[in-house]
């Protein structure tokens, strides 16, 4: 079993803009910690935040740091 330290991480970048955009879907990218085009945030890969992924999809993109 992984330690809490050796959870995978996941990194999302913004790439589309909130602007007249319903307001749970503005809510999600905050709670992404996203609130500017391009921004980038890394975060636990947890069900609960591939979720808020999904629901934001066309707004944010998984960025694959390993290349």
């Amino acid at each position: 079993m992984a330690k809490k330290s050796e959870a995978q991480q996941i990194t999302v970048e913004q790439i589309g803009s909130p602007i007249r955009r319903p307001k749970d879907q503005r809510a999600t990218l905050v709670g992404l910690g996203l609130n500017r085009m391009h921004k980038r945030s890394t975060l636990q890969d947890t069900p609960q935040v591939r979720g808020m992924i999904s629901k934001v999809h066309h707004l944010v993109r998984v960025v694959d740091e390993s290349a």
